[in-house]
C-alpha cells in the first residue's frame, strides 16, 4: 500500500515516501498523493520548508513497473518540486535507483548517508532517462553524468556528491541536514521563496523547453517491444534478451 508519511517540527514539515514493500517505487497512486502533499505544504503558513524522505532500505526505486503513472504526471510532480515557493531538502538514508534521481535533483538541497547507492537503471530495461533529465541535467556535470546514464552501473555518495546530484553526504545525515534547516528556519519566508526563483529559473527553462518531446519519448519508449522485453526480464529476475 502506497502512502506519504506527515510530520512537522518547528516549521519543517517531512513528507515521507512510505512505500517499502515496492521499495517506494513512484506508482500512479504514490505520485497522486505525495503531488497533494506538496501542494497542501505550499498552502499552509506555517511550513517555512519542506524535507522529502522515505521509510525503508530505499528512497525511490524508479518507476512502479506493475502500476506505472502517465508520463505527464510525473512531469507535473518533478516540475511543482522545482516551482514550490518553499524550499524542499532530500534526506536520503537508503538507495536510489532511475527516477528517483529525478526527485532528488528537483529538490533545492540533497543530503544522504555514505551508505546510499545511487544508479540510472533505464538503459538496462530497454528506455531512456527522458524525464528525469529535465531537472537532473542542468544541475549536474554532463561529462561526468554521461557515463552512469549510458551503463546503468551504480556508484556511491561521493561520486553524487561529484556529480552535483548531491550537495553533500555523510555517516549521519541528520548532522549533515541539521545547519540547513537551522538556516532555513532563520530565513524570511519571502526571501526564500524570491532567492529559489532565481536559483531554478534555469531548471525551470528546460521543462519549458524540452518537457513535451521528452514526454512523448518517454511514453513511446515505455511502449516499445524492448521496454516489454526489459521490463519482463526485471520482474522475472533475468537478464534482458539483449544482454551479450
Amino acid at each position: 500500500m502506497s502512502g506519504v508519511g506527515t510530520n512537522q517540527e518547528r516549521g519543517v514539515r517531512t513528507l515521507s515516501l512510505d512505500a517499502p514493500d515496492t521499495r517506494n517505487a513512484l506508482s500512479a497512486s504514490l505520485v497522486r498523493e505525495l503531488t497533494a502533499a506538496l501542494t497542501a505544504s505550499a498552502r499552509d503558513d506555517d511550513v517555512r520548508a519542506v524535507v522529502l524522505t522515505h521509510t525503508g532500505t530505499t528512497f525511490c526505486a524508479g518507476a512502479d513497473l506493475r502500476e506505472p503513472p502517465a508520463p505527464d504526471d510525473v512531469v507535473r510532480l518533478l516540475r511543482l518540486l522545482v516551482e514550490l515557493p518553499l524550499p524542499v531538502v532530500a534526506r536520503v538514508t537508503g538507495h536510489v535507483r532511475a527516477g528517483g534521481l529525478g526527485l532528488l535533483a528537483a529538490c533545492d538541497v540533497a543530503a544522504a548517508s555514505t551508505a546510499a547507492t545511487f544508479a540510472l537503471t533505464e538503459v538496462r530495461i530497454g528506455v531512456a532517462p527522458a524525464i528525469v533529465s529535465l531537472p537532473l541535467l542542468p544541475r549536474t556535470d554532463p561529462r561526468a553524468l554521461a557515463r552512469f546514464c549510458l551503463t546503468g552501473e551504480r556508484f556511491d555518495a561521493a561520486e553524487a556528491v561529484r556529480l552535483g546530484l548531491l550537495t553533500a553526504a555523510g555517516d549521519d545525515v541528520d548532522a549533515v541536514l541539521a545547519p540547513v534547516l537551522d538556516g532555513l528556519r532563520r530565513a524570511a519566508p519571502q526571501a526564500l521563496a524570491e532567492t529559489k526563483r532565481l536559483l531554478t529559473a534555469r531548471v525551470l527553462e528546460a521543462f519549458d523547453r524540452d518537457a513535451a518531446d521528452l514526454t512523448a519519448l518517454s511514453a513511446r519508449l515505455f511502449s516499445s517491444p524492448p521496454a516489454r522485453e526489459g521490463m519482463t526480464a526485471f520482474l522475472e529476475r533475468r537478464d534482458p534478451a539483449w544482454v551479450l
